[in-house]
């Protein structure tokens, strides 16, 4: 028979699961039908049942690719967020830091600067390649200490290729006009605009790092008791560094190439589930995808209705502010959680 304590945890996770599912259903219908523009739901309905209804293409043409296009990258960045932090046991840990998003805007830039590249299609792949490269770059550094079971190396890596990247792309922007133009178009993040070629590629490499996600899991629960229980349970560490690390460089890579490097949710994400679902990465790293799909929808939406019938605020700005008060409520719960 199972005790009280186990029924009431059980409960509050059953709960916890449906408040999730409820707040995806109402930021999905909320991305459908609010805007610059706003749409009746009846008439979102409708065109959904009927496209031919949809004379504007408001539903089609725009609501329902960047609804799409923000489930996948706030679940890819919500999962990494997840994944960085169960690797590196940082809570204030974020994808950002294996340079992904740093290799992303080196190759739009590039390709602007070397090949005179400046449309969204070509800066999709451009930034899907630069960040897979800058994650086996940083990836390449860290195996040179022999110690892949030590996270530290990697954040080391991280930082410091993160930074080179940085300072490259400040010197190619500064110095050439077609540059910064394209840099500047791509870098702010948001899910308008955004060309759907590079969609299929995306999202087959999201799908893979989602699967080695969930591989992962089982391995990131055995990390969170310490290297050395981790490694008296079995596991094998060299092994649960490579899969995690290919799982985080997949899905952010796929979602910063398709929206530019969004940030704060994969900081912010896996906080929010851990305090609905608790710290078992196998309920964890679902329930961060699905705060991230909803977070960045929210954003999204919110960032279209105070923009008005002018130019919408992209939702990586509308992200940088929330995000801002997010982050110093983070750092101060976690140094009174050291206390």
């Amino acid at each position: 028979m199972s005790s009280p304590a186990f029924a009431v945890a059980r409960r509050v996770r059953v709960d916890a699961w449906v408040l999730l599912g409820l707040a995806l259903l109402l930021a999905v219908v909320g991305s459908l039908t609010l805007g610059s523009n706003p749409v009746a739901p009846g008439t979102v309905l409708q065109a959904l049942l009927d496209p031919s209804t949809d004379t504007d293409a408001v539903i089609w043409g725009s609501r329902v690719p960047r609804t799409l296009l923000g489930l996948l990258v706030g679940g890819c960045l919500g999962v990494a967020g997840a994944l960085m932090q169960g690797q590196t046991g940082n809570p204030l840990a974020d994808p950002g830091l294996f340079g992904v998003s740093s290799g992303a805007s080196l190759a739009v830039v590039l390709g602007a600067y070397l090949l005179g590249f400046n449309s969204m299609t070509a800066s999709l792949f451009l930034a899907l390649g630069g960040a897979l490269v800058a994650s086996v770059l940083v990836f390449g550094i860290a195996t040179l200490s022999r110690d892949l079971a030590n996270p530290v190396p990697l954040a080391i890596a991280g930082t410091a290729v993160t930074a080179l990247l940085n300072a490259v792309i400040s010197f190619l922007v500064l110095t050439n006009a077609s540059s910064l133009e394209a840099f500047r178009v791509w870098v702010v993040g948001s899910l308008g605009g955004r060309a759907l070629d590079a969609l299929p590629p995306a999202l087959a490499l999201a799908l893979v790092g989602l699967v080695l996600a969930f591989a992962n899991a089982r391995s990131l629960n055995s990390l969170t008791l310490g290297t050395e229980l981790a490694q008296g349970l079995g596991e094998t560490l060299w092994r649960a560094r490579l899969v995690g690390l290919s799982a985080i460089t997949l899905t952010t890579a796929s979602a910063v190439a398709l929206a530019g490097p969004i940030g704060f949710i994969g900081l912010t994400a896996p906080h929010a589930a851990r305090a609905l679902v608790g710290g078992n990465h196998f309920r964890l790293l679902p329930a961060s995808g699905l705060v991230g799909a909803v977070t960045l929808l929210v954003c999204d939406t919110v960032g279209r209705v105070i923009g008005g019938g002018q130019a919408e605020v992209p939702v990586g700005v509308v992200l940088a502010t929330l995000g801002g008060v997010a982050f110093i409520a983070i750092v101060r719960r976690t140094k009174l959680a050291a206390l």
